[in-house]
């Protein structure tokens, strides 16, 4: 810079990330310098004021979209009450032990549901290209106050970790109960409560919770709620999805392809890839990659097969797994048109139940190497895998709906193209990926947020249709919050 090194006083890293495109592998790094000035690092911490006494908000959900929304309705000077389905997130991991061990779901206590929702217990990963929607960097923020590490702020691609999540959920609880908020486990909701076209409150079970507004953030699992929301006559909405597989590789072959190396150099984390291409005018991607991570069993009820992935903070595991799903159209739901909105739903659930019976129950995932299922033939074994309820040899290629399949197959010789290596019988394929999002949306006004039918109802985060991530779940849920405040001024 040109300078005499006595004239910096600090050097502060604004941004990291790591470049990979070519053999010689890079670290970019932003990096503010102060010289001859007092630097001014220092990050804002917000405080919550005491609410007890507010006007009462109802937020279903404690999802990423539930608890910023509840946040920012304290900051703002509302009292968030906070209806979650499921347990508290120290119970909830019991009931995912169980699960793993025996294969039993407990309805309103899963990878899905509980405490944190769906994000509680994946990745963590807090890359969002909605920056446009609100403050991203504020949400990082809130998280770094509430026990997440502050490198979050800085890495271009930040996760926090399925092992640390937990604790910083329990802190954001913790910030909302000390405000006056409320927070009720084991409260699934029920039912709204409607008066001559006017909500009312929400019902759970018997109990009637009243608010000056209702902010619904359910997650894109909630079946119960669109199907709810549908025999009550509130207006819902078919949206695209996805659905396909999830794939398994040694994490030590996706290092070498990424960098172009024998052995990973104990600096760069493990390796990760994002793979998209257009095969019969359908999107086949890659979804929710998980580098050094596992496989977990993600349906909500018994009788359903639904993988999904996850990695500690460290992604220090020996396998390398993401999503690999096709586009869904109106065509793939002909068979199901006589649910009206509600087919993409059945669509869903139908395949989950194919994958279960061709599993063998207790969560076993029906599963074929990666070249066998591109090659149409049976697996004779399996490799070793990290989805803990085991694995049983299926032939994928043939009871995936060809719309989807067929799509995949053609897609991973397209990868393997792509990344010399991808396509091998080391990988492994497991069916079925199909939570990437809610076939449903619950429309809103662009601008007043609320629900068409009722100025004072919210859809909010994935489960309403307007988020996808733990990050832009948040903004929304900010986002929802703010307005409530100019409409309900305190």
């Amino acid at each position: 810079m040109g300078v005499s090194p006595e004239q910096i006083n600090h050097i502060g890293v604004v941004r990291q990330s790591i470049d990979a495109r070519k053999k010689q592998v890079k670290i970019n790094v932003s990096l503010k310098i102060y010289i001859d000035e007092v630097p001014d690092e220092h990050r804002s911490i917000r405080q919550y004021q005491k609410v007890e006494q507010a006007k009462s908000i109802i937020v279903v959900g404690s999802g990423p979209a539930g608890l910023f929304a509840a946040l920012r309705l304290i900051e703002l000077g509302f009292k968030p009450i906070v209806l979650e389905r499921g347990k508290a997130v120290s119970e909830r991991k019991r009931d995912l032990a169980q699960i793993n061990r025996n294969g039993s779901i407990p309805p309103d206590s899963n990878y899905a549901f509980g405490e944190g929702g769906a994000g509680t217990f994946s990745d963590g990963k807090l890359y969002t290209r909605s920056k446009k929607r609100g403050d991203v960097g504020r949400i990082l923020e809130i998280l770094t106050q509430h026990g997440a590490d502050e490198k979050i702020l800085v890495d271009a691609h930040p996760h926090i970790g399925t092992n640390l999540l937990p604790r910083i959920i329990q802190n954001i609880r913790k910030t909302i109960t000390d405000s006056g908020g409320e927070v009720h486990f084991n409260s699934r909701m029920t039912g709204l409560s409607i008066e001559k076209d006017v909500l009312k409150g929400v019902y759970v079970g018997e109990k009637l919770f009243e608010g000056e507004a209702v902010i619904l953030a359910t997650g894109h699992s909630a079946r119960d709620v669109y199907r709810m929301l549908h025999k009550q006559n509130v207006e819902i909405e078919a949206k695209d999805f996805a659905m396909g597989v999830r794939v398994e590789h040694p994490q030590t072959l996706i290092d070498q392809i990424q960098y172009t190396c024998t052995i990973r150099d104990e600096y760069l984390p493990a390796a990760s890839y994002s793979l998209v291409v257009q095969v019969k005018q359908r999107g086949v991607y890659s979804f929710c990659m998980c580098p050094g991570g596992f496989i977990v069993p993600a349906a909500t009820q018994d009788g359903e097969c639904v993988v999904n992935g996850m990695s500690a903070s460290k992604r220090d595991s020996k396998f390398a797994n993401s999503g690999m799903v096709v586009q869904i159209t109106q065509d793939d739901l002909q068979p199901y048109a006589s649910h009206g909105v509600l087919a993409g739903l059945e669509y869903q659930q139908a395949l989950e139940h194919m994958a279960f019976e061709h599993g063998g129950g207790a969560q076993k995932a029906p599963a074929q190497r990666l070249v066998d299922f591109v090659e149409g033939r049976l697996s004779t074994d399996l490799p070793e895998c990290s989805y803990h309820p085991g694995i049983v040899s299926s032939n994928l290629h043939q009871w995936l709906p060809k719309s989807i399949g067929s799509r995949l197959r053609e897609g991973f010789k397209i990868f393997g193209q792509k990344m010399p290596g991808y396509l091998t019988n080391q990988a492994v394929v497991l069916g079925v990926e199909s939570r990437t999002s809610s076939p449903i949306r619950i429309p809103r006004d662009k601008i007043m947020l609320s629900h068409p039918q009722f100025k004072n109802l919210f859809p909010s985060g994935e489960g309403a249709g307007y988020a996808g991530g733990i990050v832009s779940a948040a903004v929304d849920g900010e986002r929802v919050a703010e307005q409530i405040a100019q409409i309900f001024d305190k």
